[in-house]
């Protein structure tokens, strides 16, 4: 990901010096257990662990000679070890992926926990953003047409709750990624214990795979892609929400302006919602992520490389995307402007036409049949429609050509907008326990 969407400590996750910190970890923990377990001699140790990390270029020197990052790497951190021998028993038993799917393990677990972190943030703006909203009446719309009253926290009430599962679903997929592997060339332990391969995970905080060629499968990592695509998809629909919402035609929300903000080159009155559609296009490089990296897990037979290209682009890209994403997400419902006066306004405009779905059921109520209450209230919605007349005289109009007495009481009743809402209390009382 280009460095104007990645935020610092998830840049700091995917970068190749931390790589390399995290390769050094791996073998010299393998490196200690052989020792322990009288493999290798125990005085190789001390001078591999305080060997520093090689850097990225004298690793990318090496590699463009061998063509092979795992030997570029070793060899590059045995110039580092003193004495230089130490190092001949470093990576003993192992075959690069041991290294390179355990080290991307601990990576992927990093990167989620980062990610955790903002998920929950996100859940609680949206959670007391709602809840502060849970009388802001406004009307409900389906098919972009006004459809019925509702609430503005109703609407956010959705997202948190939709966020609160995506949350869950990551922590998950961690488990689903913190699986390492130790088993050598295709995975059958040749050279290297098992109980070598439980040891060194167990200090990684990592499971050992419960099988593996020489690769671990891929479905762990393209469950975990595909959570983060789902909390990208959540993040943009509260994005769309907010550009509907901003339209000049309907004015009802507004993503905060700052000081000194401009919105055009050209037009200075313009105040667009370039912070949603920020969102709206950075979750569809999330989601693209989905298929390329579900394409590494059918590889040939115990392995082949198609599936490493496309991770080293495809999971750093999705992480630092979903990473920014969270945070721009949050920050914009944080200091969303919510214009209550306008929502009222716009829930008026179509002179009453939002109660019709009420007054069907109370000239059913009244005696009518379904089908004869539906067309008397349709044909008084369509004079509404060419006319601008107030629903409620159309109304009474067509029901007087037909000869249906009205009862004004309980129309009264119908068309107050919170009737629609009285109900949803239930909704608000779960909103309240979301953690």
């Amino acid at each position: 990901m280009i460095e104007r969407y990645t935020l610092p400590e998830m840049g700091r996750v995917w970068s190749e010096a931390h790589k390399y910190e995290l390769w050094c970890t791996v073998e010299t923990l393998v490196l200690e257990a052989h020792a322990r377990a009288g493999t290798v001699p125990a005085d190789c140790v001390a001078p591999v662990r305080a060997a520093p990390p090689p850097s990225p270029a004298a690793v990318a020197e090496l590699e463009a000679v061998t063509g092979h990052d795992v030997i570029a790497f070793l060899s590059a951190w045995a110039d580092n070890t003193v004495p230089r021998e130490a190092a001949a028993y470093v990576h003993f038993g192992m075959t690069s992926s041991d290294l390179l799917d355990t080290a991307l393990a601990l990576q992927l677990t990093e990167a989620t926990d980062l990610l955790l972190a903002k998920a929950a943030a996100l859940t609680a703006t949206l959670r007391d953003h709602a809840l502060a909203h849970r009388d802001t009446l406004q009307v409900g719309r389906t098919h972009g047409i006004h459809a019925e009253p509702d609430v503005w926290g109703h609407r956010v009430a959705d997202f948190a709750f939709a966020m609160a599962r995506c949350t869950e679903r990551l922590r998950r997929a961690r488990e689903a990624v913190a699986v390492g592997k130790l088993s050598g060339p295709v995975g059958t332990y040749s050279n290297i214990d098992p109980a070598i391969e439980s040891r060194v995970m167990a200090e990684l905080g990592l499971r050992p795979a419960d099988v593996a060629t020489q690769v671990v499968l891929r479905d762990g990592i393209s469950e975990w892609l595909s959570v983060l695509a789902l909390i990208a998809s959540v993040c943009e629909a509260v994005a769309i929400e907010v550009r509907l919402g901003q339209q000049t035609e309907v004015a009802e929300l507004a993503e905060p302006f700052g000081q000194g903000q401009k919105g055009s080159s050209a037009m200075p009155h313009k105040r667009n919602p370039v912070r949603s559609e920020r969102i709206s296009g950075l979750a569809r490089v999330v989601r693209a992520q989905v298929v390329p990296v579900m394409e590494g897990i059918p590889l040939w037979h115990e392995r082949d490389i198609s599936h490493s290209s496309t991770e080293r682009v495809a999971l750093p890209d999705a992480a630092a995307a979903t990473d920014y994403l969270l945070k721009e997400t949050t920050s914009l419902i944080a200091g969303l402007v919510v214009d209550k006066a306008r929502m009222l306004g716009n829930l008026r405009m179509t002179h009453g036409l939002i109660y019709t779905s009420a007054v069907l059921l109370e000239l059913v109520a009244a005696g009518m049949s379904r089908e004869g209450a539906y067309a008397l209230v349709q044909a008084a919605a369509m004079d509404t429609y060419r006319t601008g007349t107030p629903f409620r005289e159309t109304l009474r109009k067509h029901a007087a050509e037909e000869g249906q007495p009205l009862d004004e009481a309980r129309l009264d009743e119908a068309c107050r907008p919170e009737r629609y809402v009285r109900r949803l209390g239930v909704v608000f009382d779960r909103l309240e326990r979301l953690a």
